[in-house]
């Protein structure tokens, strides 16, 4: 299986650790976020990493050769979907796709690696108790989720804290088939709307991820989702770097 991680943004909320050095590089409990990404990714069963960069991504390279690399070079201008566009060329099989300021275990990989569905969501069910302390970044920021009969219903920031099942934590398993319908999606919608408004992103190069999941939901692809009770946390401010010191448990 083949893991592509997301990576070219900056991380400006997670200064002064990305002063010099990528986002993935600040150390949780002695190790790169990356370090941590890459344990979780090789025992849950991926054999193969492709890191899409854009700030600092010399510095992935030097560290991380064995990594296939695609390069986002406007990343200033455009988000995490037009990232992970960047690799389309490596869609052509099975693949999961991961944010790169995450912290997760291969237990959630593996589920989803096995998972027979085309498109399979990583949902953090525990998501409200790693809110908690979280000032900085609060609920409503969250990627929740909706689910029936085992399916994804809804992807959305909107949804209600009390009506959501659980947050996307930025993993998630593409099969070849599930790859075809996100890129033919993905197409249609940047011939539309390119330079223009998509969803709630205030143009189509700023889109996220979680944009393109809901397009593709209320098209009628279905997508199903494998569950983590908390081992997850993102890192987006230096107070979830600081919370991340004490709580992570790997």
């Amino acid at each position: 299986m083949r893991a592509i991680i997301i990576g070219a943004g900056r991380g400006q909320r997670l200064m002064p650790s990305t002063a010099d050095a990528p986002k993935c590089f600040a150390e949780v409990q002695g190790a790169r976020i990356i370090d941590w990404i890459v344990r979780a990714l090789t025992q849950g069963g991926v054999s193969e990493i492709c890191f899409i960069g854009g700030y600092r991504i010399d510095s992935v390279r030097a560290a991380y050769p064995g990594f296939v690399f695609r390069e986002n070079a406007d990343w200033p201008n455009n988000n995490i979907l037009a990232s992970l566009m960047c690799a389309e060329d490596l869609m052509d099989q099975p693949f999961l796709t991961s944010y790169a300021d995450i912290l997760y275990t291969p237990e959630v990989v593996r589920g989803l690696v096995d998972a027979p569905a085309d498109i399979a969501l990583g949902i953090d069910t525990d998501w409200v108790e790693h809110y908690r302390p979280r000032t900085c970044h609060p609920p409503h920021d969250a990627e929740k989720v909706t689910v029936a009969d085992g399916k994804v219903t809804r992807v959305h920031r909107g949804i209600g804290a009390a009506d959501a099942y659980g947050e996307f934590i930025g993993v998630a398993k593409f099969s070849a088939a599930g790859a075809q319908a996100l890129r033919e999606v993905f197409h249609r919608r940047r011939a539309e709307c390119a330079g223009r408004p998509y969803r709630e992103a205030a143009l189509f190069e700023k889109a996220y991820l979680i944009h393109m999941l809901q397009d593709m939901i209320e098209q009628g692809v279905a997508m199903t989702h494998v569950d983590t009770p908390g081992r997850y946390r993102e890192i987006d401010t230096q107070e979830d770097l600081d919370l991340a010191q004490r709580l992570w448990r790997g």
